[in-house]
């Protein structure tokens, strides 16, 4: 799918400087630009699902863990007394 794309003459000097440095085209810089910013908002749009779906349930059970809980778990990651996840209480 063959796409055009307008830019102002200041992004285009900006575009071509980054290109002559990385030593790749203006146009894989450009389809570069594009890709992480898609991956980007695709990442941010599955977080905010999840934590949609995370306070749907959070609502219908009242079940949780609490900052403290979590962290105390997450700071036995990588020791030797590693824990599991929590369970979660009301």
């Amino acid at each position: 799918m063959a796409t055009s794309l307008k830019i102002d003459d200041t992004l285009k000097g900006r575009i071509q400087h980054l290109a002559r440095q990385r030593r790749r085209s203006p146009h894989w810089i450009m389809l570069e630009a594009i890709q992480q910013y898609v991956e980007r908002e695709e990442a941010r749009e599955s977080f905010k699902h999840e934590a949609l779906a995370s306070w749907a349930a959070y609502q219908e059970t009242g079940r949780h863990l609490s900052g403290q809980e979590v962290r105390a778990w997450l700071n036995t990651w990588g020791t030797e007394n590693e824990k599991t996840v929590p369970e979660c209480h009301k």
